[in-house]
């Protein structure tokens, strides 16, 4: 059966997961339109490619449900031909053809010119930095490296992604370049693992010197760092946040975990006191750094007494922001070997302890914030408010600022200075100063 009413060769590309996905299906995006393709992002098309992420069973069970839903537009001829690529068919390609075989074609997260080569275009080695991007104009992700060489036990990456590989500085640099002259204010520095950057390109580890030469690119107001890895981490870093204005006072350091046991278990290579030394360097350091960490509960193994070591030392560590999430058992990975023993609603009423904790905590920080002045990007307008996020938010996932707009004018993608007036556990309302 033929699509309806479609316009014809439009490939429409979705994605699912991460930070990483979303840049991947950015570079896939600018690869077919250098192909002189029609490609648009999660809107109508004929032609579609999903980029799936299979990193938890939340995930993936996301992802194979928008599988079906596009196999269900193609019987019903609502679309052409449907491409399924990224983690998810990177890990369980083989399973996929198996239970839903009228996928025209699954491809892994390192096939792309085999991906451009199906949908009728050339993948074009010169095309460095060109992306189109999905995100608002003002921001974008630049990834600085793939795959990850951490062996932790939990995690399904190195399967998925493979070793760690970084990206030449220069390349970076183009990049940087490239977006900026399209308006891009401001960069979120992604890679699996932010600190392991340049071991394998220059010997050592190099996000300094990266960053040194990305606050040289005309145009770009803010660099975000996001995906931290504790252990090794390169405290030069620090330095240039401190004295350089661009990097935001910002650290997303995914932690997992404090219990030594757990730590242990977890293959992370550091212990309660090394992190708890690491974060009070961090902080003397860099005073005004605002902290964002990611935990897990239910790991197996974790005991009452394990949780309550994490529990009180996410009070005393008063972290600024902070996700908690529920351990999900992956095949393949190193703890999979292990029994997976603590009860689904034990894992949720942990996961919910944690985060009761920290609104409480992020409540009495934005207190203190009320009659200060920040400067503001502006992401959106959203009903009566223009949101805008300081220096010490990213997007999505952190604190947002919102600014009565019946009463203000103001640009999205500009900056502004914004006086805070109320504040709530994880929003702040504020007013233009002029």
């Amino acid at each position: 059966m033929r699509t309806k009413t479609l316009k014809k060769n439009r490939i429409n590309v979705v994605t699912l997961g991460c930070s990483k996905n979303v840049y991947d299906s950015e570079v896939l995006m600018g690869q077919l339109k250098a192909s002189g393709k029609d490609v648009v992002h999660e809107q109508e098309g004929n032609v579609v490619v999903i980029n799936t992420c299979g990193f938890i069973n939340n995930a993936k069970e996301e992802s194979v449900n928008t599988i079906l839903h596009y196999m269900q537009k193609k019987e019903d001829g609502d679309v052409d031909k449907v491409f399924v690529t990224g983690c998810l068919s990177e890990r369980y390609k083989p399973d996929l053809q198996k239970e839903i075989p009228n996928v025209d074609q699954y491809f892994g997260t390192t096939e792309l010119p085999g991906l451009l080569k199906a949908l009728g275009a050339d993948y074009k080695h010169e095309l460095i930095g060109e992306r189109l991007t999905t995100t608002p104009k003002n921001y974008a992700y630049l990834k600085i490296a793939e795959g990850c060489d951490r062996p932790c036990s939990f995690c399904a990456i190195p399967l998925m992604r493979g070793k760690h590989k970084s990206t030449p500085i220069e390349e970076l640099v183009v990049e940087a370049e490239k977006l900026a002259a399209n308006g891009v204010k401001e960069l979120i520095l992604i890679a699996q693992d932010l600190t392991y950057y340049g071991l394998d390109l220059y010997k050592k580890r190099n996000l300094a010197e990266l960053l040194e030469n990305l606050v040289k690119v005309e145009g770009i107001d803010w660099i975000r760092l996001h995906y931290a890895f504790p252990t090794g981490f390169p405290m030069d870093v620090l330095d240039i946040m401190k004295c350089e204005p661009k990097i935001c006072n910002y650290l997303d350091i995914p932690l997992q975990h404090i219990s030594d046991s757990i730590l242990k278990s977890m293959r992370r290579g550091t212990t309660k006191e090394k992190t708890t030394k690491l974060l009070k360097e961090f902080r003397a350091k860099v005073p005004e750094m605002t902290i964002r960490t990611t935990l897990i509960v239910g790991y197996p193994s974790e005991t009452q007494e394990d949780f309550e070591t994490l529990r009180d030392w996410v009070k005393d560590m008063r972290f600024e922001r902070l996700g908690c999430f529920t351990y999900s058992h992956e095949e393949n990975t190193h703890a999979y070997n292990l029994e997976d023993d603590v009860p689904e609603d034990v894992k949720m009423q942990r996961a919910n302890e944690i985060m009761e904790i920290q609104s409480q905590i992020s409540w009495e920080l934005n207190q203190q914030k009320i009659g200060q002045e920040f400067k503001v990007v502006i992401d959106r307008k959203e009903g009566n408010y223009f949101v805008g996020r300081t220096e010490f938010d990213s997007p999505d996932v952190d604190n947002e600022v919102r600014i009565d707009a019946t009463s203000t004018y103001l640009k999205t993608g500009e900056f502004a200075t914004i006086k805070v007036i109320e504040a709530e556990d994880f929003d702040l309302y504020g007013e233009v100063v002029l």
